[in-house]
């Protein structure tokens, strides 16, 4: 097969201090980078074609080994925190001539042109310079492609190098050990050592746009999952692992928009990549098939192991990882919208999976509800979702999104507000997760009911119904749904015992007020009184 030439911007590397116009290969197709990973033996394909590969000691992201370089931008506006760890700008530069020399005595380099953000108003240029094909594979994959016109021209804005093999003097880059990611704002670079997980590649770009769009261009950018209706009616949805998202988000009648980061605009909600990052553990067709027909020829699958004598994926074994990924285009999903975006949304649903029973499986929220839930990014963590979680955990993650939230939560959550006000969104919680009981004695609640309540809502059901307040948590439960039975509506009836479902609201509010107290600081008072009520 031959390779479309097309000119390599090795003169710009230059600039970098990178030499590599011998070993450059520059933009090449998926069938070739899939060719030449086999080549170097970086993966194998399985039985439907898809390109398999393991990404090393990190099968996931390593968020206490990422920095932001602390310089006259970021100072003073970045929410230095745990994920938001500081690097001073010598260290940076250490980091960065250990990379460049490590990228200048490769026999190899693969360079990509790229963008992110589907609105053209926000598009922003992204150059990747990889270490491997596998890796430039997943940069074709999960950003977006330009053409070869817009190639002639190109001028990156960001530039991400990646180098898996490079070993930091942690000492010298004043790192925590040999593997890191750093952003700098000044230099407009991530860089990234020491991990092969691609991942990083792609939540480094996430945590730069969550920086730019609201603290430059007053966009909103999310977390979130996005698709849009035959009348032109966008909705989001908001969740952590194991809530739901990606598989209520698919609906074969309506368009996906993206699967998991967007932006939000005066008047539309636009995807920022290219492709999907999905996860694999335990997928079957039944369930996921938009996913489980992706993995095809240009798909990219991580730590997945085959059936024994075979090269077909065993998608239950999670022996070297439970977070085994597949990457590839947003072309592969069939109802997948081009351009990847749409109007402004009319209904946003944040989806919860409560393993304690206590939060009702639909409700609404008043802007300010909408906010402090939004900050709190609450679900369960429970067993399959994690290595080692036998029992439920309850996790809140700001903003459904917090290790990639270079500002402080409240800056989201007032633009989130605004937007609801300005446009009139109607905004919901779901509960996937237990009725009737906590985990171990409940029942979770059933796929089909969240379905039907979920096209309720966006068909207007719900307007003429009548609600009644939680009395903890105080969102607005509709008393009936279309498709689905009264008494699940209401979470205290569903308990037999309706003291024990006092005790337990009472339990997970508490929590719910311990965890916002690092935000509250922040925050607006109409923010803080719209948490649940305790004591």
């Amino acid at each position: 097969m031959s390779v479309p030439v097309i000119a390599a911007p090795a003169d710009r590397l230059v600039k970098l201090g990178l030499h590599l116009t011998d070993k450059l290969h520059y933009q090449l197709p998926p069938s070739e980078l899939v060719r030449q990973s086999l080549r170097r033996r970086e993966g194998e394909l399985n039985d439907t074609g898809a390109l398999v590969i393991r990404t090393g000691t990190f099968t996931g992201r390593s968020p206490k080994d990422r920095y932001i370089v602390k310089d006259e931008i970021t100072t003073d506006t970045i929410h230095w925190n745990d994920f938001n760890q500081p690097m001073e700008e010598h260290h940076f530069d250490v980091f960065f001539s250990s990379i460049r020399n490590w990228l200048n005595q490769l026999p190899e380099v693969w360079v990509r042109d790229c963008y992110v953000c589907a609105d053209p108003e926000y598009r922003l240029n992204i150059r990747v310079v990889n270490e491997t094909p596998s890796t430039n594979l997943f940069a074709y994959n999960m950003f977006l492609r330009p053409t070869e016109e817009e190639l002639d021209n190109f001028q990156p804005d960001w530039q991400i190098l990646s180098a898996p093999g490079l070993q930091l003097d942690a000492a010298r880059c004043g790192t925590r050990g040999s593997n890191a990611v750093a952003i700098s704002f000044r230099h407009r670079l991530i860089l990234l050592a020491g991990t092969g997980y691609t991942g990083e590649m792609k939540k480094g770009i996430f945590t730069i746009l969550n920086y730019i769009l609201p603290h430059e261009k007053k966009v909103l950018s999310m977390h979130c999952s996005a698709n849009r209706g035959e009348d032109d009616d966008t909705a989001i949805f908001f969740g952590l692992s194991g809530t739901g998202k990606t598989t209520l988000s698919a609906d074969p009648s309506r368009k996906l928009i993206g699967d998991d980061e967007h932006g939000w605009t005066a008047d539309s909600v636009f995807n920022f990549e290219g492709g999907c990052y999905a996860k694999c553990i335990n997928l079957k067709e039944e369930k996921e098939p938009q996913i489980y027909r992706a993995i095809r020829p240009g798909a990219l699958v991580e730590n997945v192991k085959f059936f024994e004598g075979t090269n077909r994926i065993n998608f239950e074994d999670g022996s070297i990882t439970e977070n085994t990924r597949v990457s590839y285009p947003l072309s592969y999903i069939d109802n997948a919208l081009t351009p990847s975006y749409g109007p402004a949304p009319r209904n946003i649903f944040f989806l919860t999976c409560d393993a304690y029973g206590v939060l009702p499986p639909i409700s609404q929220l008043t802007p300010s509800q909408a906010m402090y839930q939004f900050i709190s990014g609450y679900t369960a963590k429970v067993a399959g979702t994690e290595t080692g979680i036998t029992e439920p955990k309850p996790t809140f993650s700001a903003c459904f999104g917090a290790p990639f939230l270079p500002l402080h939560p409240g800056r989201y959550a007032d633009l989130l507000g605004a937007k609801i006000r300005q446009q009139g969104v109607k905004v919901w919680m779901i509960n996937t997760g237990w009725s009737g009981g906590p985990f171990g004695k409940g029942k979770r609640i059933d796929l089909t009911y969240t379905r039907a309540m979920i096209n309720a809502a966006l068909a207007g059901a719900l307007d003429t119904v009548e609600y009644q307040a939680h009395p903890v948590f105080g969102m607005a439960m509709p008393c009936s749904c279309p498709g689905v039975p009264k008494e699940l509506l209401s979470p205290r009836n569903t308990w037999p015992d309706k003291a024990a479902y006092d005790e337990m609201a009472s339990t997970v509010a508490g929590w719910f007020t311990k965890n916002f107290e690092k935000y509250a600081a922040g925050v607006s008072e109409e923010i803080r009184k719209a948490g649940p009520v305790t004591g």
